[in-house]
């Protein structure tokens, strides 16, 4: 089997386990006045569990394209898998791992500043004169969302500032 159909397989069994949380779980703590709403919370979880199934077995199923065709611009080839940038990718996860680390010491504004311009900077961006107000606004726009307008708190700095 081709990775492409390990990886739908492994999908479809993770949202399959969501589902079961969704479909049989979630509900059970609800006050007996809130079972009488026509949305619940786990709503929106069954959609994603049924929509993810969906997705999941149409990439199993779907067939393959033959061997002998050339692949289309864009399709990945996994035998020249070492010639796309899996590091750039790694250490984006790793950023990502890193930024919810530090969300709680720096604040949000640190900690989101720090992850829009270091992971600007890994994916080959060099203009800072554009790069740092660029993250700058969207990390300020965010925040007075968050903040402002939803009313949930999000602190911006270090506890040491506050």
């Amino acid at each position: 089997m081709a990775l492409d159909r390990w990886i739908a397989l492994g999908f479809i069994a993770l949202v399959c386990v969501y589902g079961y949380a969704a479909f049989f779980t979630m509900d059970d703590s609800l006050p007996p006045i809130l079972r009488r709403n026509p949305i619940w919370p786990s709503t929106f979880p069954k959609i994603l569990t049924i929509l993810g199934l969906i997705v999941g077995l149409i990439v199993l199923f779907t067939p393959k394209p033959a061997a002998d065709k050339p692949a289309k611009d864009g399709a990945i080839d996994l035998t020249r898998l070492g010639d796309y940038h899996i590091g750039q990718a790694i250490a984006l996860l790793v950023l990502m791992v890193v930024y919810a680390l530090t969300l709680r010491p720096l604040g949000f504004v640190g900690a989101t500043i720090g992850f829009l311009v270091i992971g600007s900077v890994l994916l080959g961006e060099r203009r800072f004169h554009i790069l740092l107000p660029v993250a700058g606004i969207a990390v300020g726009s965010i925040w007075y969302l968050v903040q402002e307008v939803l009313g949930i708190f999000l602190r911006p700095w270090p506890a040491m500032f506050m």
